[in-house]
């Protein structure tokens, strides 16, 4: 049986953030890997004008991140609740916690998502003014991810669960195993290597489904073992216990909302996109340097969102919310020293980093270029924002991100793209214009709430037959 960690809630506070946090960073590091091998793959394997299989790729997990990341909001909902039965040290509530969103995910993924996203694939990509070119490649990449995306989903699940438990390093060591499954499935498949036939994008995302599998299973024998923090249930049942579920639900509805917001307005830019001249060209500039150069400074951050997330459950579960605060502001500070490296690597060497892609020599290029640059600066209010948020999100506040999500994201990057196209005024650099101010007005408006104090006092809890409320 696996300890609970004490310095979480006790010592330095710098220890404290930095013991949850470098495992978790260097996790999602590890796990955006594997997305910079396909790119590059694709880029050198799948020939094609305007690096269209790129832009496929980026179109599809845009779609699909959209319709899919509001199941992902119940796992939030379940790592509040971990977190804080973490720091009342309350094994038995944590543990169902985890099985009752593992339950209501398996079930969602497979008998709603899976066939729904196959049948609506196409009219998804005509939202966003998909070219014939980019098409070809972009619908069975997006109908392999919804109809086999429980392993994927569920590894995300996983992972949370036990960084929200204090043990950030069996996450690690499953994606690295994971990490390594997919580049080495994705290098067969994509190039054809060996007796295995040349798949191009097919086989990316075959690999990008397959690989979780067998950290799924490592995942689950662990936890039945009672080698990690987390244990079985008491009861096993296929009947979800409702009084659980709608406390999950009731926390991470608010978080999927704000997720379906951020990524709702990633497809609607690439419809903004859809409408410019040599437009695939600017998707495939936006995915290679946004999805995926920007990975250098927003998988970090999402890791530190998550540490601060946790680092402020448990303290709040410890009775100590003050603390907890001021973890946050530790990460907060950590993001932003990276995101600072992140933009001088930007800003200095875009050449390098795009031929990477095969995309140094066309239009990809020079759109490119202008986009990293405007990315350099959105870095240094993307990370810090994603602590607080994560640190306001712990607390089991999830409304007041949600409303930022939607002012910044909808209100203010739509709305002024919007406004340049009915002007016709739309340019790339206007796109580009406006994903940097939805950054900055994101991180205003969550550091003015992160100020107050109200959202510290969240009140998280469920009640079960056995026992009065936690």
């Amino acid at each position: 049986m696996k300890a609970f960690d004490p310095e979480i809630v006790s010592g330095s506070i710098l220890r404290s953030v930095w013991k949850l946090a470098w495992p978790v960073v260097l996790l999602n590091l590890v796990n955006g890997l594997h997305g910079f091998v396909d790119h590059i793959l694709i880029g050198h394997f799948v020939v094609s004008e305007n690096n269209a299989g790129n832009a496929a790729i980026g179109i599809s997990w845009q779609v699909f991140l959209v319709i899919v990341v509001f199941i992902a909001s119940l796992f939030h909902g379940m790592n509040v609740l971990i977190a804080q039965y973490a720091g009342q040290r309350d094994r038995k509530n944590m543990s169902k916690a985890l099985y009752e969103a593992f339950l209501c995910a398996t079930f969602f993924l497979l008998f709603v998502i899976a066939p729904l996203g196959y049948f609506l694939a196409p009219q998804l990509l005509n939202f966003v003014y998909c070219e014939p070119e980019v098409r070809q490649y972009a619908l069975s990449y997006l109908r392999i991810l919804f109809t086999c995306c429980a392993p994927l989903f569920l590894m995300f699940m996983f992972t949370g669960a036990f960084q929200a438990s204090g043990d950030p390093k069996t996450p690690l060591k499953l994606g690295i195993l994971t990490t390594f499954l997919n580049i080495v499935f994705s290098t067969v498949l994509i190039t054809g290597m060996g007796p295995f036939p040349r798949l191009g994008v097919v086989g990316a995302a075959l690999g990008t489904v397959l690989a979780p599998v067998f950290s799924d299973i490592i995942a689950i024998r662990l936890i039945l073992q009672r080698k990690t923090i987390l244990h079985p249930p008491e009861r096993f049942s296929i009947v979800p216990d409702f009084s659980v579920v709608r406390v999950v639900v009731r926390i991470g509805f608010p978080t999927g909302i704000q997720a379906v917001l951020l990524n709702l307005g990633g497809v609607f830019l690439l419809r903004f996109i859809g409408t410019l001249e040599n437009n695939s060209a600017v998707q495939a500039a936006y995915t290679i340097c946004y999805a995926q150069l920007f990975s250098l400074v927003s998988w970090p951050s999402f890791g530190l969102r998550s540490a601060a997330g946790t680092v402020m459950g448990q303290n709040i579960g410890a009775g100590d919310p003050q603390r907890g605060k001021q973890a946050v502001r530790v990460a907060a500070r950590i993001g932003f020293l990276w995101a600072l490296v992140g933009a001088a690597i930007f800003w200095f060497f875009p050449l390098p980093l795009l031929k990477l892609f095969n995309a140094a020599e066309s239009n990809v290029y020079t759109y490119g270029t202008t986009l990293l640059a405007y990315l350099a600066f959105s870095g240094l209010f993307f990370a810090p924002n994603l602590a607080l948020t994560g640190g306001i999100q712990g607390a089991g506040e999830t409304k007041l991100p949600m409303y930022i999500a939607f002012i910044s994201q909808i209100l203010i990057s739509l709305g002024l793209c919007e406004v340049l196209w009915l002007c016709d005024a739309l340019t790339t650099e206007g796109i580009w214009v406006a994903i940097l101010v939805s950054h900055v007005s994101r991180f205003l408006l969550t550091y003015a709430v992160f100020r107050t104090e109200k959202w510290v006092h969240t009140k998280v809890q469920f009640f079960d037959s056995e026992s009065a409320p936690v």
